[in-house]
Parts: C-alpha cells; structure tokens; sequence
C-alpha cells in the first residue's frame, strides 16, 4: 500500500526486486481516514522505471465510504491486493497454486535472504516475518519484542487463501485451527516507523493513518517534534516505547547503505533539524 513513502518505495524495489517475481502496489485517492490525497505512483514511477517489468499497480475500487471505522478502510485497501488484483492477472503474472505471498506495509522489508528461504522452502499457512523494529530511522532501535510484521502464506486458489488482512490481523478461519497454522520467524525483516526525510511527510502520516488519537494538535507542533526525534522520544509518550540508541549502526539495507549521501536521515537523527530537510533551525 503506498502514501506517499517514495523514498521507501525506491529502497524496497532496489533491495527485493532480485528475490521477488512481482510487486503488487495498490493505491488510493482517499486515507484511511476518508481524506481525498493526490496519486503519487503515476508522477513518481520514474525513480524506479528499471522495475517496471515487476511492478502490478492498481488504483482501489469501491472504498467503504459510510464506514465510520478508519480500520474497515485499511482493511479494504490491504484486501484489494488479493480480491481487486489476483483474479485480473493473466500469462505469467497470473497466480499459481502454492506461490509465496507476501502482506507487507511498504516500510516493512525483509531480508532478501528471508525470501529466498520462502521460495525454497515449506512453512506454515501464517508465517510472520518478524522484524527489526526501528524509529525515525536505523540510528533508533525499539526496546522490546520484535515487530510483528510483515506476514507471509501461500496462494490457495481464490477462495481457499487467507486475505491480507485476515493474515495480518490474526483473523480469518476457524480460531483453533488458525493457531496451528501460525509460525515466527525472527530477525527476518526491517521495519522503519516515522521513517521521513521531512515534517511535511511526517505530518501527512499522522493525518491520515489509522490511528486517529494521535493527530491531536499537540503532536504536531514542529519544534517538539524535531525535538523528540532528535533524542530518540517517543512522540506520543507512549509508555513502553522506548529505543536503544545504535550509533553507525550496519543492519541496514544495502540499498541504504551504499547511498548514505540521500539517505543520511535514515542513519543520522542527531542534528540540530533531527535530519528533515525542511525544517529551519529557529535563529537560523
């Protein structure tokens, strides 16, 4: 699903797309939170032309627009991955029984290694990737179990496969079977929350994701914000939410690091603008 992470649309395509067949990219004109927002792959594919081959773009259909749950609104454009695309892809693109699925926010990447094992090997119907949770960029390691995401499963046939947000979510099918049919495996993805090179992407986040209770004006004040991804502080003062500062960190994907130049925020939180390249240091 894509917003507007085209820095992390480039870095995923650049790190998988020897270790994939396609990537399936779905887009909306409306959030989550039923906000109209501008198409950005259309304007934008050129950054990752060298793809083109592999890349299935799909603008949604039919958006639950009298939902008032924000989440029925993720869940449908998650969904669209499998109902709206699969039965439409025909010749090689078209999806064969027991091919690898992967149900991944764009931020969520795993290891190239991770997928080579998926392709070669069995695993359970409900396999989490699990992952390296970072914030605001690699230099932030969150405290605490890894992140629960992405998941993977295999193509069933279109009735019998687990929808993407059943699989993410946990739900779908029978609750005991369900339980057998789920396994971890860790250390197996990157994920990179609040991951922005600018406030202007970081406040576009915070407007329309989801999560409606931390949008509140506090939060988006710009010198706090700064602030507290400068010092690696939760900007919600989430209890729990806490990171462990790792200074040239090298678990980054290659991608990352072989252009350290353009995505310096990614490694480097510790200016004085806590890296976002839009915001001017007061007194400045």
């Amino acid at each position: 699903m894509l917003n507007d992470e085209l820095d992390w649309l480039e870095i995923r395509l650049n790190t998988l797309a020897d270790h994939v067949d396609y990537f399936v990219i779905v887009e909306s004109n409306i959030t989550f939170t039923a906000r109209p927002k501008p198409l950005h792959f259309p304007d934008n594919q050129s950054r990752v032309s060298q793809f083109s081959s592999k890349i299935i773009y799909h603008l949604l259909e039919n958006p639950p627009l009298g939902s008032r749950r924000t989440w029925d609104y993720e869940d449908h454009q998650r969904n669209a991955m499998f109902t709206q695309v699969i039965p439409q892809l025909k010749g090689a693109q078209a999806a064969n029984l027991g091919d690898v699925l992967l149900i991944s926010d764009i931020d969520e990447i795993p290891r190239p290694e991770t997928l080579d094992l998926l392709r070669g090997c069995d695993f359970n119907k409900r396999l989490t990737l699990r992952s390296r949770f970072y914030y605001y960029g690699f230099e932030f390691l969150h405290k605490g179990a890894e992140w629960a995401h992405p998941q993977a499963t295999t193509y069933a046939g279109p009735s019998k496969t687990i929808l993407p947000a059943d699989l993410r979510n946990g739900e779908g099918g029978w609750r005991f079977l369900s339980y057998f049919e789920k396994a971890d495996l860790a250390n197996a993805s990157w994920h990179c929350s609040s991951c922005f090179p600018t406030v202007a992407e970081m406040l576009n986040k915070m407007a329309s994701f989801s999560h409606t209770k931390m949008n509140k004006e506090v939060y988006r004040n710009q010198e706090r914000m700064v602030d507290r991804v400068r010092k690696g502080l939760d900007l919600w003062d989430r209890k729990g939410e806490n990171y462990e500062i790792l200074a040239e960190n090298k678990d980054v994907p290659l991608w990352v690091g072989e252009n350290k130049e353009r995505f310096g925020y990614l490694l480097d939180r510790q200016g004085e603008d806590a890296g976002f390249v839009d915001y001017v240091v007061p007194g400045e």
